[in-house]
């Protein structure tokens, strides 16, 4: 099932069959997109949301230097863009950072989930709290942490959404980003997250390598990133 990751694990939160059955037939079509690709630009007009199935896909804003701020990492089950539902046009790009399958939603297909299923409708707008929640613990990161902790609590958030979708089993998961798409991410030079990965491995607390991320000591890690995963919401 297409929608199968789609708020699994979620606390307080769960979908029924038929309701998962519901969201799969309103999947219009089913693309493959190639790493690297920007799917939507900042102010396209949209009529449809985009339904992450498998790979990692970003949202980002460039300054005019070039130079760009990742704003937002999707992980399989992630609506990427459910608010352009309501907004119809973004502010920013959404771009394919692996190989992505995504599921095509309309937004008619929405308002019918919407007008005939209000509690499957609620749990769409659930998913858009979440994503609320993820921003705010990322605006944290970067006013408030040091370089060490940006990066250790960007990696132990990602195990934690990786393992609450059967993609982790906690202490170690595939991961096929390159340094510097963590710098983009963490606010940092490629060179400083070099730095940082080299001591993260030497402290025994993470290990990257050949985009596999292992985690020797989660609780040690999730320490020097301040990380608590309340936010994510996940069922434990």
């Amino acid at each position: 099932m297409l929608t199968e990751r789609f708020l699994r694990n979620k606390r307080n939160v769960s979908l029924s069959l038929g309701e998962r059955e519901c969201l799969e037939a309103a999947i219009s079509e089913v693309q493959t997109i190639e790493p690297r690709r920007v799917l939507v630009k900042a102010g396209d007009k949209l009529n449809h949301s985009t339904l992450l199935i498998d790979g990692i896909m970003s949202r980002h804003i460039d300054d005019h230097n070039g130079l760009r701020q990742l704003v937002a990492i999707h992980v399989p089950g992630d609506f990427v863009d459910l608010h352009a539902y309501p907004l119809k046009t973004l502010d920013h790009d959404v771009a394919s950072m692996t190989t992505a399958v995504v599921g095509m939603v309309p937004h008619g297909k929405l308002d019918d989930i919407i007008s005939e299923r209000p509690q499957l409708g609620r749990k769409l707008w659930y998913a858009t709290l979440l994503d609320a929640a993820i921003y705010r613990a990322w605006l944290f990161r970067l006013g408030r942490l040091a370089a060490v902790g940006r990066v250790a609590h960007f990696l132990c958030e990602t195990n934690a959404r990786l393992a609450a979708v059967g993609l982790s089993d906690g202490r170690q998961f595939p991961l096929a980003l390159t340094q510097t798409d963590i710098s983009e991410i963490c606010g940092l030079t490629h060179v400083h997250v070099n730095r940082v990965m080299r001591q993260l491995r030497e402290e025994r607390l993470c290990i990257f390598r050949l985009s596999v991320v292992e985690i020797p000591d989660p609780v040690g890690l999730a320490a020097r990133g301040q990380f608590d995963p309340t936010y994510l919401y996940i069922d434990q």
